[in-house]
């Protein structure tokens, strides 16, 4: 499975963006996706799963609730990540991922990350 995202850039805080990632190859494999983030000099972080199939979804990162949404589009083999009211805090490249077994967990297929940018 391959992994593109688009969609991040540099906007102000209380903007908005709609993070994209657009899958191809074995999508059939395709259980889960999902978006985590990177600041610098931290640990990637989970922000947000999707089950592919049943479109249930998790956000793994408390502060992102009620702000961020994650959905997908099962006819594009895309899922989006809404964001709503962003902080400086949420500056980081985020990634999407996908998982062939399990919504939490063997996330081994990622795209190369798009930058997001929050300034104060």
């Amino acid at each position: 499975v391959q992994l593109v995202e688009s969609g991040g850039g540099l906007v102000q805080a209380g903007g908005s963006l709609r993070l994209s990632c657009a899958a191809s190859g074995r999508t059939f494999r395709i259980y889960a996706m999902g978006w985590f983030r990177q600041a610098p000099g931290k640990d990637r972080e989970r922000v947000a799963l999707i089950n592919w199939g049943g479109g249930n979804t998790i956000y793994t990162d408390s502060s992102v609730k009620g702000r961020f949404t994650i959905s997908r589009d099962g006819a594009k083999n895309t899922v989006y990540l809404q964001m709503n009211s962003l902080k400086p805090e949420d500056t980081a490249v985020y990634y999407c991922a996908a998982s062939e077994r399990s919504l939490y967990s063997d996330y081994n297929s990622w795209g190369q990350g798009t930058q997001v940018t929050v300034s104060s």
